[in-house]
């Protein structure tokens, strides 16, 4: 049989593709394939999957393309960036890479920064159950934030409207923490096995009490849930100390925190290694965890999956990485990503915009996203090959 594509002398064996699933894996598979990808020295892992970010129209949306292609996310989780309202302006958006939907209980969705939740008629539990059963394939959980400014005076409620979804739709939820009221413990009090409380190592939450070992003793899902301001190395040490390893480590990633700190899934990645957390633990809550917690297709290389994939180059540089609070550690690798895979279809380079103009910058972000755009320009301005690199494609008869 001849494979469409194999991906040969990797780690931690070939991987062929027929039809964009996996066909066969094993070491020195035979090279019998239309493309065939020499990866020798690097590191082949299923395409990452990000259990939080924020793809859809709104306040915090990015165009995952153009991110995806150069860190090896292949599935990008839009958690709650959409409602009832505003669930068809996402499913009419294209992308190269595969994006389910964590339905925000409030049906605004994000269209703005904040407060979603504060109007409880937005939080309409017949309209959600509606709106997950007409989208099923794409819905695959319930997104509440709750926070003091997103719900105001309606405390957990929102929460509680969630949940009631949740168990309708036989779908989790996914919960946001941060500042309070309401109290961290009344939003884990109501949390059901299978349910993910995001931000897990926030630093305004401290999710470090008794109640968070009681919500993961009975079945509830921690993620890393990078964000802008949700992510502090102090909290997540002592909540390694205290064997509360995230489940599943995601980004977050938006407009406000794609130029920083978060910058993308490879370098939240490093910041879970350079707490010592095993790089086959982090690989694993990249990849099998979150496809199992959303009942997701991917996150493994067994024969039959989906061909999304990722190759990385596992270069030994110690390097700092910093938190949402500018706490910085060392990472003792670092995860460049060399291909990315969706179905099999090798996903094109692409070139991301600036922030929008309600995203404030410091001086140093500007100064290298302007390095950046003046780099590009300078690579293609220039020919791509003198004289000695070109052929006649036409020659003319003597």
């Amino acid at each position: 049989m001849t494979w469409d594509l194999l991906l040969a002398g990797g780690e931690p064996f070939d991987v062929a593709v027929t039809d964009g699933v996996i066909a066969a894996v094993g070491p020195d598979l035979p090279r019998d394939a239309r493309v065939v990808a020499e990866v020798s020295g690097r590191l082949v892992t299923p395409g990452l999957i990000d259990l939080h970010t924020h793809v859809g129209p709104g306040y915090w949306g990015i165009d995952p393309d153009p991110i995806a292609w150069r860190t090896g996310v292949t599935t990008w989780v839009d958690a709650g960036s959409t409602g009832a309202y505003t669930v068809e302006l996402l499913r009419r958006a294209f992308h190269e890479v595969r994006v389910p939907v964590l339905l925000n209980i409030s049906a605004v969705g994000l269209a703005g920064r904040t407060g979603e939740s504060r109007d409880l008629s937005n939080c309409d539990v017949p309209l959600a159950v509606d709106t997950v059963q007409q989208h099923r394939s794409l819905i695959r959980g319930i997104k509440v934030r709750v926070d003091r400014d997103t719900v105001g005076d309606n405390g957990v409620e929102p929460l509680r409207r969630g949940i009631a979804v949740g168990e309708t739709c036989d779908i989790p939820v996914m919960v946001h923490i941060g500042t309070t009221p309401p109290a961290l413990d009344e939003v884990l009090d109501l949390l059901r096995p299978g349910d993910i409380m995001t931000h897990c190592a926030s630093g305004l939450a401290s999710p470090l009490g008794p109640a968070v070992r009681a919500a993961v003793d009975r079945g509830v899902l921690l993620d890393l849930g990078h964000g802008s301001g949700a992510f502090a190395f102090d909290v997540l040490e002592r909540q390694l100390d205290l064997g509360l390893a995230p489940h599943t480590v995601s980004t977050d990633l938006h407009c406000r925190s794609l130029p920083g700190p978060v910058f993308d899934l490879p370098t939240t990645m490093a910041k879970l290694l350079a707490v010592g957390v095993p790089l086959a633990d982090v690989l694993h809550a990249v990849t099998a965890a979150p496809a199992r917690a959303l009942g997701l297709p991917g996150g493994s290389l067994d024969v039959g999956a989906p061909a999304d994939l990722a190759v990385f180059d596992v270069r030994a540089e110690e390097h700092e990485v910093v938190d949402s609070h500018l706490q910085v550690r060392t990472a003792p690798v670092r995860l460049v990503n060399v291909a990315t895979y969706v179905g099999g279809r090798l996903l094109p380079p692409a070139y991301p915009a600036g922030p929008p103009p309600w995203v404030s910058l410091t001086p140093a972000q500007r100064d290298a996203l302007a390095r950046r755009s003046r780099a590009l320009r300078d690579l293609l301005d220039h020919p791509l090959v003198d004289a000695s690199g070109l052929a006649e494609q036409f020659p003319r008869n003597p």
